[in-house]
């Protein structure tokens, strides 16, 4: 039997629900805890950290796409 993986929840950025792959998505760590960030918050954070010398967040490919399972 094989199906296809992927979550949905709120991202933490601006609160706005999405579909993710819960292995790949960019997160947050909030008191201990993952939140995932969406593409949109992503693509808006990006370039301040380039600006504050920090480096840009890594979007792994597939992150926001489902993932088959076996």
């Amino acid at each position: 039997m094989s199906g296809y993986m992927f979550a949905t929840s709120e991202c933490f950025g601006c609160h706005r629900m999405f579909c993710y792959n819960p292995e790949r998505v960019p997160s947050i760590r909030v008191n201990g805890v993952r939140e995932p960030v969406c593409q949109h918050c992503v693509d808006v954070a990006n370039p301040r950290r380039v600006k504050n010398g920090l480096a840009p967040i890594e979007v792994l490919p597939g992150a926001y796409d489902p993932e088959e399972c076996v």
